[in-house]
Order: C-alpha cells, then structure tokens, then sequence
C-alpha cells in the first residue's frame, strides 16, 4: 500500500467529487468538560441552573444528531475528579463552579439517556494517567488521589500524574472503570492520556523502576507499565460487559515511517504508547489517534495505522481546533482532504477535536460535512471479534393509515442469542425491494420500541416502502424485514401536476381528499381523471368510498 502513497495525495484537492456515502463510519467528537470548555456553560447550582445545563447538552446532542453524527465521545474523569457521584474520586468544579459540590443531578446518567434516544454512542472519555495540577489537587483536598494514596502519585513539571510502574495504579484505575461499567449504559470507554507525561524521560520514577524494573531496560519497561495497564482494563471491563468498546487516542505518529520521520513527536519512543501492540494482541477495539496535523504529517502516518491496525478499528482524530484563526488558521480544505483519504485508504471513521469548533462551524466544518460528507446516517461497524452473530429477523409486520396521513408501523420482538434487548433500524424507499445496503434509505436507527409512526420531515420526503432490521449490542444486523410490499399498502403518487389520475376501482362511488392534518378538504363523485388545480400546494392522501361506504386509501397528491 505505500507505494500508492504519493498517488493519493496528488488526486485528493478539496473539489474531488464526495465519495459514496458508507453505511458503517464511525463518526465521533470529543466533547470536553473541563473547564465547561464544550459543557457545560451553564453552572448547575439550583433547580434552574440544573434545567439550563441539561438543555445545553440537549440543544448540543440534536445539533449532532442533525448532521448524522452517532458517537460522542464525553469527558467523564477530567483531572482526578468526576461528571457522576462516584465512591472513588470527586465531583469536578465544571458542573457547578465548586470542586465536590453535587450538581443535583447524574450527568453522565443523563447524557447516555439523552444519545440513546437520539441513536448515538456514548464513550466515557476518561483522562487517565494526569491527576491534576498544584490548584486542582488543592481544591480537591482531601478527596484527591494525591492525598488519599500519594504513594501511586508523582509530581512532574507542576502537575501531578499517576505513576504507571507502580502496580496499584493498575489497581486504582481498575477501580474506576468498574465503577463506570457496572453502573451504567456506555457504549465505550475511552482512555486519553494512557502514557507518560511530555519529556518522559525525565519522569521521576527510578524508586519504582529498582523495585519492579526486573533488569528490563527503562524505556521498555515504561511500555509495558502502559500496556499492562491497558491490558488489565480492557480484560476488566469485557468480564462486566463485552459489547463495551474499549479505545484510547494515541499521539498520532506511532513512530517513523521508513520514509517519514515523526519529528521527534511519537507515541513509542516519546511517551511509551505501543498503541499498535494493543490492536495487534487485541486488548483495544479502538484506536483514535490525535492526528492533529498537515501534509505528509498527516497522510504517511494515517496509512500507517491502517496497516497496522490488527483488524481493529483506526479513527483517526482531526484537529479542526487549528482551523481557528486563534490557533493556526488551517483553511478548510486541510480537513476536506483528511476525510477524503481516510474513506480512500478505507479507516472507520472520523473524529473531531473538539466539539465546539465543530458546532461553531468553523470556517464552515459543520457545513462542509452536513452537504457534502455526512448526507446519510451511518451505523458504528458490528464488532465481530466479539460477537458475529446476528439477531432474529423481526417478524409479523403491520402497517397502519393514520387519520392525519401518519403511518403507524409494528412488528414481532427480534430474538438475540445473548438474550439481551435489541434496537432497530427503520429503511424506507420509493422502490422496491428495498435495498438496505444503502444508508440513503436508512430513516431512523436505534429504535427501542416495536412500534413506530413514521411521518417524513416534509410531504414530498414521504416513502412508499419500509422495511426494519435488528440490531444486537455488539452492532450485528439481522436480515430486513418488509413491514409493506409492492402490492401492499402501497402509496403510489396520484398526481402530474394540476391532474389527478385514479386507478379502476370496482363498485367505486366518491372520493375524498384530505390535507396533512387529516382534515378532509374536497369530496366529488367518483372518476379516473380530475383537474385538482384549486388545491393548495402540499400534501394530501385520497381515499375512494365504495357504495358500501367503505374507504380504501387510493395514493397521495403532491402539488
């Protein structure tokens, strides 16, 4: 694959036709806490304060939502303090402007349920080895990690750190995660920071390394401290909930390339990260490496992590904090140009750091993606190293006309050879069969419920076919089931313009047409062809009354 390197950086300019929609990308941002610098703005200090700081995640969520975004990756250990009331370490001064001050609420509790009713994954992000710095650790008292177990601690450059050679920082990290698994819904945990601090080398940790070094050269033991931990975490976390996807965000070069140098900034050498070693073993589901750079920065060292990747999934991380013109001022087309290799070269995603940039449309991001890279939804990939095997189709479908032109859609429970509850997703086409390969036709996912009524976004957006799937936890997909076929509850287009053409109905005597509402708005005696000229423009169903006097829905008008 090296040798098409050059290749593809030469045929990927920013106005290279979008390539085709993939129905399995990952697409996810990091939503910072500390500091409030994504959320929360607004302090929960009262009831009020509560309600506005809920709301500004919400208001955040549908935004995501709206530009078919499905993982958000939400900072839940900041600095040694926390988003939920843990037993392990303190609430974080973000949520109401008071390091260990309950907010009144369980965020994290309440972010998962507000992205599982809106179809996205949500990953505790959780910065893992720093333990806070001289103001943070003080504010914390005697609930920070340096106070209560100071001999796993280690000050360095002014700020505190676990220390990664000392086996109860295993231990205590081991804590957390089960905490978190245990107690709530994640789809993910994500570890940032999971190496050792910037100019390591000089990390103060010779006591450690002549008490566990076991005549392992330095460098090499300070990998494997990282990989023990990482190894012990992902093993912890599995034994609680398998379908848990486990991940972190490397530095984005893992080291040099036989024709790139890492510029003396990398994972292995620099900071003892052998993240490559963790997808290869198979004690990571995911690497979301920190590829926050330009040029051949950015395109040698992605494809790198592509071929080295272990069958595991490689998202890389896209700095879209530089297009800032407070930062470096990249232009938009840097970031056009990432996405497009990374769909070339065949990575599982993208990832956006951070979150506000995102949303702030920096330099038109969110634009770009909305119109031209994210038309679609996507689902996370299945991940079949886990589980492969997919839940019962869905089974006795039924469809239902609603007196507002709604349709009301069931189906029989999917059955998972774990026993667990499944999701579904919702296809709907103008064609048929439906072809639910293509994400185009894919109209909502992670549904819960067996029942769902379905009303497009606008009358001309309505489909005439559906179909739904199940979904297990570890994202496997049964085969479709049809809730309506050709010759079932079909809603055919009556209209070409101002002329409305009806199909031979026996024993036929009026028809009715009604608005969108429901509200019946024209009633005239039955014939093939009508001039509909007077209607307004908008949507409407038309039903034909036989001399029996009962309605049949005939189709819908679109003027």
């Amino acid at each position: 694959m090296r040798t098409i390197i050059i290749t593809l950086l030469l045929v990927i300019p920013s106005f290279l036709p979008v390539i085709s929609q993939p129905k399995y990308e990952i697409r996810a941002t990091w939503l910072t806490t500390l500091g409030g610098m994504d959320w929360p703005r607004n302090k929960a200090g009262n009831a009020s304060g509560i309600q506005r700081q809920q709301k500004e995640l919400c208001d955040i969520l549908d935004r995501l939502k709206a530009a078919n975004f499905n993982t958000v990756l939400l900072q839940t250990r900041l600095r040694g303090d926390m988003i939920y009331p843990s037993a392990i370490e303190t609430f974080a001064e973000s949520l109401t402007g008071y390091t260990g001050r309950n907010p009144g609420y369980d965020p994290l509790a309440f972010a998962i349920e507000e992205c599982h009713k809106r179809g996205m994954e949500l990953h505790a992000w959780i910065v893992t080895i720093p333990a806070g710095n001289a103001r943070q650790v003080k504010l914390q008292g005697r609930n920070s990690v340096v106070q209560k177990n100071r001999k796993i601690c280690k000050l360095y450059k002014g700020n505190w750190y676990l220390d990664p050679g000392n086996p109860e920082t295993k231990e205590y990290l081991s804590r957390i995660v089960k905490e978190i698994t245990t107690r709530y819904d994640i789809d993910g945990i994500h570890f940032d920071y999971i190496r050792y601090p910037e100019q390591a080398e000089n990390f103060p940790d010779k006591d450690t390394y002549r008490k566990y070094g076991k005549g392992k050269e330095l460098k090499q033991w300070r990998r494997d401290n990282i990989t023990d931990i990482v190894r012990r975490l992902y093993a912890d976390i599995k034994a609680i909930k398998p379908w848990v996807k486990v991940s972190s965000s490397p530095i984005g070069k893992y080291r040099d390339t036989n024709r790139y140098p890492s510029r003396g900034w990398n994972a292995y050498h620099v900071v003892y990260q052998d993240a490559q070693k963790w997808l290869k073993e198979g004690i990571h589901d995911a690497l979301f490496p920190m590829m926050y750079f330009q040029g051949n920065n950015f395109y040698p060292f992605a494809l790198d992590w592509k071929e080295n990747c272990g069958n595991r999934w490689v998202v890389p991380g896209l700095g879209i904090y530089f297009l800032s013109p407070r930062e470096q001022n990249w232009s938009l087309d840097e970031i056009v140009r990432q996405i497009h290799f990374t769909r070339q070269v065949k990575l599982n995603g993208q990832a956006y750091f951070r979150n506000q940039f995102l949303l702030d449309n920096t330099k038109g991001v969110l634009d770009e993606l909305k119109e031209n890279f994210y038309t679609t939804p996507a689902l996370v990939p299945p991940m079949t190293w886990m589980d492969s095997i997919a839940p019962s189709t869905p089974t006795l479908p039924e469809m239902q006309l609603l007196a507002n032109g709604n349709i009301r859609m069931k189906w029989q429970t999917s059955v998972d050879d774990s026993g667990r509850p499944v999701v579904y997703h919702l296809y709907g086409s103008d064609t048929y069969p439906i072809d639910v390969n293509n994400p185009k036709y894919l109209l909502e996912t992670h549904l819960v419920s067996t029942e769902y009524e379905y009303a497009p976004g606008v009358p001309w957006q309505q489909k005439r076919y559906f179909a739904v799937t199940a979904t297990d936890r570890f994202g496997n997909e049964s085969a479709p089931l049809e809730l309506n076929k050709a010759s079932e509850t079909d809603m055919p287009l009556l209209n070409k313009g101002d002329r409305l053409y009806l199909p031979v109905a026996k024993d036929a005597q009026s028809i009715v047409i009604r608005n969108a509402t429901g509200e019946e708005v024209w009633r005239t005696g039955y014939m093939q062809q009508l001039a509909i000229g007077q209607l307004s423009s908008g949507f409407y169903t038309v039903h034909i009354i036989n001399k029996g006097g009962q309605s049949v829905f005939a189709g819908t008008i679109i003027k």
